[in-house]
């Protein structure tokens, strides 16, 4: 690890944090943000946050099965029509620079999610976006998550 950013900014991580505590209780399914954070980190290249919420997502239920075709989930029947616009809305809002968040997708988006339901799943995808920023940086030691008790 080049800098262990918990320690050396401990109210920078308490503010993620509490993002992220947010998030866990923002009512919309553990199993749907587990997805996103995976597709985000995917997108990301982030090692550390892909063994984190691939190991969550088992342990949450999730399918080897779903989680080997995520990066391919347009070309695939495993994913149901909410997943899909979130999985869609991950990668818009992850790739903002390049996509600019199209209509189309807010559209699909909209379908299936709640105005606060897709504010909140547009501050999971902002959070998991922090998180890949701050492993990748400072190298978070890939394979050293262990998933506390929630």
């Amino acid at each position: 690890m080049r800098l262990n950013y918990l320690t050396v900014s401990p109210d920078g991580f308490q503010a993620q944090l509490g993002l992220e505590q947010y998030i866990l209780n923002c009512g919309l399914e553990h199993s749907l943000l587990e997805l996103v954070k995976t597709r985000a980190s995917q997108i990301n290249g982030c090692a550390y946050c892909l063994d984190m919420h691939t190991k969550d997502a088992r342990a949450e239920g999730e399918s080897e099965q779903r989680l080997y075709a995520l990066s391919a989930w347009e070309e695939t029947p495993f994913f149901t029509e909410r997943e899909r616009a979130a999985l869609a809305w991950t990668e818009a809002v992850t790739l903002v620079a390049e996509s600019r968040v199209p209509d189309a997708v807010y559209e699909q988006a909209r379908g299936q999610f709640t105005e606060k339901e897709l504010a909140d799943l547009t501050f999971a995808i902002v959070a998991i976006n922090g998180w890949n920023r701050l492993a990748i940086a400072f190298r978070a030691e890939v394979g050293s998550y262990q998933r506390a008790n929630r």
